[in-house]
């Protein structure tokens, strides 16, 4: 498995910066550096790089295992990559001496703040918070994302504001926080407070400062391989089983609400419980909202949904990650929906060319019309090609096409931003012969 350090500046010799190569190996307690000479008088033993390690993210060391979690690591030994200049020697400086890198597939570091039960309060937020509207996170038919400052303590947060235009709008934010109240997860966006005023309410989160996932994985200085989707995935899954086990259907998954914590781990959370619904396995739950490339049949067909209706989701994530093709994504949000509604889909040969015949079972056990025979988190969690992640490591260093691809998706997505609600008696129709939905006029 290949991956690229910072970038190097320009000119630089060995000595004192190079790209690097990591190769997977499993971690064991006695292991030695198998690789390159090392520098005259270092030792290199693996408990000493794991003490550097931990100098050096001293907030990370010994952190408490949360329950849901199910990590796993695999170390990565640097050599020099070979487009190092020819003639430069192999060796690692005194400086580089620790040649170990670690592929940090373990939880995510928690939010900075303990899980708080949080209760929708009225306020002044200007003597409370900076509010800098100007550096936005995202927006949408709810409202804007923005960061913000915690006056008393100096913490970074983001600022979800909310427009308050009718009582369902407060419904709905209420829902929301209750929602967010039982996620007391590492891969799940904690909420911080909530302040409401005569216009708008605001919701105070947790500050993700890595970006959209799709967003940095499409990189050109990124090289993605299968095991590198695997670690997002497996990720995913935790906060995900986690969701399913305290009744919470999210309802919305797509790749916008995936976030990275930072710009160069392979860490990342869930975020976005607006359209998300406690779940009572024991009663019928029907819901009219989504966005069209990552709905499931049952949502569109306006019928019962249960955990299994995430899966779906998670499936056609998956698959993008993969190949970097969207399965149903249509010309326009009818063909979308009739795609969806068809779950006719492919793996195309020349896009899934590289990837493994686990990863294709694992994306076919989910992007399934039946509900009752996907895969539930849990199932996931336990499927081979979320496994055994060190010695897959070791033996795919294959970069997928799916970079490239992705990155005209994420142009065309700009473009046009996909989320509309999906409701069955007033936006669309069925046409009994086909079982399609149609736009009507908006």
């Amino acid at each position: 498995m290949r991956y690229s350090s910072e970038k190097t500046p320009a000119g630089k010799p060995l000595s004192e910066t190079t790209e690097l190569i990591f190769t997977g190996v499993p971690v064991t307690p006695d292991s030695r550096d198998p690789g390159p000479a090392k520098a005259e008088g270092g030792t290199n033993t693996l408990e000493e790089n794991q003490k550097a390690e931990a100098e050096k993210a001293p907030g990370q060391a010994g952190q408490a295992k949360v329950q849901g979690d199910t990590s796993q690591r695999i170390e990565f030994q640097a050599v020099p990559s070979e487009r190092a200049e020819v003639g430069q020697a192999l060796c690692l400086t005194a400086r580089e001496e620790d040649c170990f890198q670690i592929l940090d597939d373990c939880p995510p570091p928690p939010a900075p703040f303990p899980h708080r039960i949080v209760e929708l309060r009225t306020g002044n937020v200007n003597s409370e918070f900076s509010m800098n509207s100007k550096e936005a996170l995202g927006g949408g038919k709810f409202g804007a994302v923005c960061t913000c400052t915690e006056k008393a303590t100096g913490l970074k947060l983001a600022a979800k504001v909310i427009k308050k235009q009718t009582p369902k709008d407060k419904e709905m934010v209420l829902l929301e926080i209750e929602v967010m109240n039982q996620l007391n997860h590492r891969n799940l966006i904690q909420l911080y407070s909530a302040i409401e005023t005569s216009h708008e309410i605001i919701l105070f989160m947790e500050y993700i400062e890595g970006g959209e996932l799709f967003e940095r994985i499409v990189d050109e200085d990124y090289h993605l391989t299968e095991v590198d989707t695997m670690l997002f995935v497996r990720q995913i899954c935790d906060g995900i089983l986690f969701m399913h086990k305290m009744r919470v259907l999210h309802l919305d998954l797509k790749p916008e609400n995936i976030l990275c914590v930072n710009t160069t781990g392979h860490l990342v959370k869930i975020i976005d419980f607006g359209l998300a619904r406690r779940y009572n396995p024991n009663e019928k739950l029907k819901v009219n909202f989504g966005t069209p490339e990552f709905l499931s049949p049952e949502v569109v067909n306006y019928d019962q949904i249960s955990d299994k209706t995430d899966m779906w989701s998670l499936g056609v994530i998956t698959y993008m990650l993969l190949s970097g093709l969207s399965p149903f994504l249509g010309d326009d949000d009818t063909e979308t929906l009739n795609n969806v509604l068809s779950a006719n889909w492919y793996f195309d040969e020349e896009t899934f060319e590289a990837v493994s015949d686990e990863a294709k079972d694992f994306v076919s056990h989910l992007i399934m019309k039946d509900q009752s025979a996907r895969m539930s988190a849990e199932q996931c969690l336990a499927h081979p090609w979320l496994n055994n992640l060190a010695e897959k490591a070791k033996r795919c260093n294959r970069r997928l096409k799916s970079q490239i691809l992705l990155k005209k998706y994420l142009m065309k997505r700009r473009w046009k931003k996909n989320f509309i609600a999906v409701s069955a008696a007033n936006r669309f129709k069925k046409i009994s012969s086909s079982g399609a939905l149609m736009a009507l006029g908006v």
